[in-house]
């Protein structure tokens, strides 16, 4: 349970990536994270790409980044939602300041380019928002996935047992 004093934050918004939102989740509760959900309303059921439900913790109104260790952005649709509240690219700010464990896969890197977050990084996302993230100023690679100090990227649910492992990784060291 190395990660039993870890507490992170995953956002949520409609037709995200259930893989991509759920198996983070349930890997790091495993080991031994408290992970919460926001989304724009708490307690509030969304619903994923495939139909898997993920209900709210908090509103994105009532979290802040000092409480939190850890931030998770899935991918899916729900990150071009996401990108279009400024609670969410202020947290999202606040954790790459602070320089704690972001965890982007997918479309997630939608979010950290709205955030303004990823100049002179070097990150993965899915090769269809390749363009974007390079115009953002940071290194694409096409790597399951990319650690660049605080920020793990990873490309889409295949890749999702090397991005956890690392995501975790870089947690348990924090």
């Amino acid at each position: 349970m190395r990660l039993a004093d870890k507490k992170v934050l995953s956002f949520v918004s409609d037709d995200f990536e259930d893989l991509e939102l759920w198996y983070p989740i349930l890997r790091l509760r495993e080991e031994g994270a408290t992970v919460y959900l926001a989304g724009e309303k708490a307690n509030h059921t969304y619903i994923g790409k495939y139909g898997v439900p993920a209900e709210s913790d908090f509103a994105f109104k009532d979290v802040k980044a000092d409480d939190y260790d850890a931030v998770l952005v899935p991918g899916g649709w729900a990150p071009d939602k996401l990108r279009r509240y400024p609670e969410v690219l202020e947290f999202v700010r606040r954790m790459d300041e602070y320089e704690k464990p972001i965890g982007q896969i997918c479309h997630a890197g939608w979010v950290l380019i709205s955030a303004d977050i990823l100049k002179g990084r070097k990150v993965t996302s899915t090769p269809g928002i390749k363009d974007d993230m390079t115009n953002a100023g940071a290194t694409w690679y096409d790597e399951a996935v990319v650690v660049d100090g605080h920020i793990v990227s990873s490309r889409r649910p295949p890749d999702l047992p090397p991005y956890v492992k690392e995501f975790a990784n870089l947690l348990a060291d924090q």
